[in-house]
């Protein structure tokens, strides 16, 4: 989506193409993010995702004229009542879901993902927030083909990754007004071979690793 946008963006400010037909439906290109953020992560959150979509749907009819200004605004409640409808949805829920693949693939986007790696064969993730957060605990995982890749990104938003305490973790997190960060106490490991690799970016947001 950035790429597509950015191409679209060099191009008119270049003079190379007229692209006001094309930014025209950037919109559309968040109704896609919404949806997919909802499919990947399985729906544990509603009303983030879901907001998204209806923000750009709302902003889509706007940029084509098949909506006014007035008529989008007065409906604006609704997004409280969503909101509080996702409170208590998220009650009946469990904070974390386990997962048993060894390769897991998780995105926060305006909301949160939580999971659990139970699998003794872990190899690597991508774990992607966007305006959101996104936990992984790996304290019931082991590896066998070590190390372990992880790989981040964190946009205006969080990574946390949870690990065994005997792990030995290597951060190459690149931070871009962003934190990245090794919380767990400092302390004497029985080997020396590193367990897991953390890789990826933090742009106005954070990945941390803790135990």
């Amino acid at each position: 989506m950035l790429i597509v946008v950015g191409l679209a963006l060099l191009a008119e400010t270049t003079d190379a193409y007229d692209a006001d037909i094309l930014l025209q439906y950037v919109p559309s290109l968040f109704v896609l993010l919404g949806l997919y953020a909802l499919v990947v992560s399985d729906f544990p959150n509603l009303f983030g995702p879901i907001a998204v979509v209806v923000v750009a749907v709302a902003w889509q009819l706007l940029t084509l004229d098949y909506l006014a200004a007035e008529q989008v605004t007065q409906f604006w409640p609704l997004f409280v009542v969503a909101f509080g409808i996702s409170i208590i949805v998220g009650h009946f829920r469990s904070h974390s879901r386990g997962v048993a693949d060894a390769f897991i693939s998780s995105v926060g986007v305006f909301g949160g993902s939580e999971q659990r790696s139970t699998t003794a064969a872990f190899e690597g993730a991508d774990l992607t927030a966007l305006f959101g957060g996104v936990s992984l605990d790996l304290r019931e995982a082991d590896i066998e083909d070590r190390p372990a890749t992880i790989n981040t990104t964190a946009l205006f938003g969080g990574c946390e990754i949870t690990v065994p305490p005997e792990w030995n973790v290597r951060m190459d997190v690149l931070p871009v007004f962003g934190a990245v960060e090794d919380e767990r106490k400092r302390r004497d490991r029985d080997h020396d071979e590193i367990d897991l690799v953390v890789t990826g970016f933090a742009a106005f947001g954070g990945v941390s690793v803790s135990d």
